[in-house]
Formats: C-alpha cells, sequence, structure tokens
C-alpha cells in the first residue's frame, strides 16, 4: 500500500480503533509481510504513550506445528499467554499471509485438539472484552497472496482494501463516525425485535432475538468493518440455509454449504467440497453446533467476495451467521472453541422480516 494509505490506517488503528492512552499495554501481533504497517502502528503507540509488546513470528511456523507437535505439545497451554491475555490492556492482529492454503494438508482433528485446549484463553479474551477491560482490533495488510486469492493483481487489491477502509476518502474518520451512526440507528430498532426470518433461494431460517443485544460493528474491533451482530436465543433456531460463497476457515475452504437447525442445533450438514472438514469443526464440542452470532453486512464499499472473511461478512446486503461462540457483551450464551462466519448473499431475491415485518429486502433496508 502506498505510504499515506498506511499512515491514515495507522492513525486510525491506535486513536479510532484501539483508542491507546498512555500507560496501556498493547501487544502487538503480526508476520514480517505486514512490515510497513507494523512500523508506522508502533510509531502511533508510542506516541500515544503505550507499552508496546511485538509478537512477530513466521507463518510457516503453524504447518511445522501441526505436522510435528506432539499430543502433550499440542494442547499444552502456557502461563505466559495467560498472563499475556489477563494483562494487557489493547490486542492488535495483522494478518498478512504468504500461502493463505498453508494448512490444508493438516489434519482437522490436531486443530480441533488444539483449539479444544486453548478455549480457555478465548473465554478470558472475550470475557474481559465484554466487560470493557480490554480493547482489540483484527486487521488485513495487502499481499500478494491475497491478491490472487481474491483474483486480483497486487495494485487492485489494495485500491479494494483502501476503499473498504475508507482510505481514499478525504477525512477516513468521518467517514467511519458515518457509518457508526447509521448502524447504531439500526441497534436501537433491532433491540425492539423478538423474531427474525431469513428468506432467499434454498434458505428460510427463522431465530429468536428477544431479551438480546445488538453490536455496532463500526471499525473498532475489525478493520474494515461494517456490520450489526446478535446472538440469537441459542435454542431457538428453525430451518434451513444455503451459503451463497464458500466457508473459509483456519486455511481450509469448504464450499456450497447447507445447514438445517431444529431446536438451534445443527441435525444435518452438506457441502459439495470439504464436508469431512465441515463435521470435523461441528464435533468440536457441543456448542459448536449451535449459532452464536447473526450479523447484517453493512459496508457498501465492499461489493465482491474476495474469500477474506474480515472484508467478505461486511459485504453490504449480505448476512451472515458464525457457528460457535458467542460474543457474551450481547447476551449470547454459547459458548465454544470455534467461531465460524458463513455467508449468504441477499441481494438477488433475499429478505428478512422482524416480527413479521420485513426490514430488508434485495440486500437493503427498508425501515
Amino acid at each position: 500500500m502506498n505510504d499515506s494509505w498506511i499512515a491514515k490506517k495507522a492513525a486510525l488503528l491506535a486513536g479510532y480503533s484501539l483508542r491507546l492512552r498512555p500507560g496501556d499495554l498493547l501487544v502487538l501481533e503480526s508476520t514480517p509481510a505486514a512490515g510497513p504497517l507494523v512500523r508506522q502502528v508502533y510509531r502511533e503507540a508510542l506516541r500515544a504513550g503505550a507499552h508496546v509488546r511485538l509478537k512477530i513470528g513466521l507463518e510457516e511456523l503453524e504447518e511445522i506445528f501441526y505436522k510435528h507437535a506432539s499430543d502433550e505439545q499440542l494442547t499444552f497451554v502456557s502461563d505466559l499467554d495467560r498472563a499475556e491475555v489477563e494483562r494487557m490492556d489493547a490486542s492488535l492482529r495483522i494478518v498478512a499471509p504468504l500461502n493463505p492454503k498453508a494448512l490444508t494438508g493438516v489434519d482437522p482433528s490436531r486443530q480441533v485438539g488444539y483449539f479444544r485446549a486453548h478455549g480457555p484463553l478465548r473465554e478470558i479474551f472475550f470475557g474481559r472484552s465484554g466487560r470493557g477491560e480490554l480493547r482489540w482490533c483484527l486487521t488485513r495488510h495487502p499481499t500478494h497472496a491475497d491478491a490472487q486469492e481474491a483474483e486480483m493483481s497486487l495494485g487492485e487489491f489494495e485500491e479494494f482494501v483502501a476503499r473498504a477502509e475508507f482510505l481514499d476518502q478525504v477525512d477516513p474518520l468521518a467517514a467511519w463516525e458515518t457509518l457508526s451512526a447509521r448502524q447504531r440507528a439500526q441497534c436501537e430498532f433491532l433491540e425492539g425485535v423478538r423474531a427474525l426470518e431469513v428468506r432467499a433461494p434454498d434458505t428460510d431460517l427463522r431465530m429468536g432475538v428477544a431479551g438480546r443485544r445488538w453490536f455496532n460493528s463500526d471499525g473498532r474491533r475489525n478493520f474494515p468493518s461494517g456490520e450489526v451482530f446478535t446472538g440469537p436465543v441459542e435454542d431457538s433456531v428453525e430451518g434451513h440455509i444455503r451459503f451463497t460463497f464458500p466457508a473459509l476457515y483456519r486455511g481450509r475452504e469448504v464450499t456450497d454449504v447447507r445447514l438445517t437447525f431444529e431446536k438451534g442445533r445443527v441435525v444435518n450438514a452438506e457441502a459439495a467440497h470439504g464436508r469431512e472438514f465441515l463435521e470435523a469443526m461441528l464435533g468440536t464440542d457441543a456448542g459448536a453446533r449451535y449459532v452464536g452470532e447473526f450479523a447484517f453486512g453493512n459496508n457498501e464499499a465492499i461489493t465482491r467476495f474476495s474469500k477474506i472473511i474480515l472484508f467478505d461478512e461486511k459485504i453490504g446486503g449480505t448476512v451472515h451467521l458464525a457457528l460457535g461462540s458467542s460474543y457474551p457483551e450481547t447476551g449470547g450464551k454459547n459458548r465454544s472453541a470455534i467461531h465460524w462466519d458463513m455467508i449468504c448473499d441477499l441481494r438477488q431475491g433475499g429478505e428478512v422480516r422482524a416480527d413479521g415485518q420485513v426490514i430488508h429486502r434485495d440486500g437493503r433496508w427498508v425501515i
């Protein structure tokens, strides 16, 4: 990315997303491929008075770990990692992959074992986040690998990212604040809703949301963002849904996913490709077959599928649900070691009803 975009992004991450303050302990995690952005964020964090713990790793080590670690090593949870999660004030993870498919050959059962063992750390992390004790953000730095996955040149992909993050605008901060205000109004409306129905080709899904809170994801925890989400009542999801785009998780791709729910639980799962991995993830734990999140994608600057969930789940005119863990601040109670987002495009013939009233049709809000 050009220097101007990187400077704008770093300033937004430090000031808007993480709201860094003097004395904050920031854990900054990334890889060498994101060097230009890491350096600029580091400068911004120091200017803000934060103490920065850098964790710069090599991408290929994850594959080596899964293939060569013993069972004891696979499930080992370090006291140092626990102390970090319990102590840090802010967390920033900058993803910049050189090979998004590096884990395709890994045995899914080994990934499941790792997720289960590290579930308690995830609970601490999101528990602290829900109580306002921890600020965190996930973002992405463009690489040739991501551009190839998205079927774009690197230059085209960098422009795609800049538009999605409003970096191409004269005042990106004002653009994020405008989106935040619009989504705040949507959340206020949705918090008075008791039940939602999603209808689209091969999709007829119903869920209860009474008493649950809606969260305005406005570029703070994810950058970019542009979604509003909640945690549905756990045993309320009924019906079936077909996901428009491939479902991507932990370096794997599962295509044409179709799920059927009864009393909140996935009772049937089908896929054109990757069904074995899908079934393995559903078997991670008891909560993996329940919905932890339902969301509307609202970022109209993102119009095409990129195979990068950070962008794709925000596509304006889509909805997505996540199998697995809920975010505690929504009132969701489902707990799982996984959180797997899957997207349904409503832009051609889809609609969402709230307590029987159409509120979203063909990818646009109608309230």
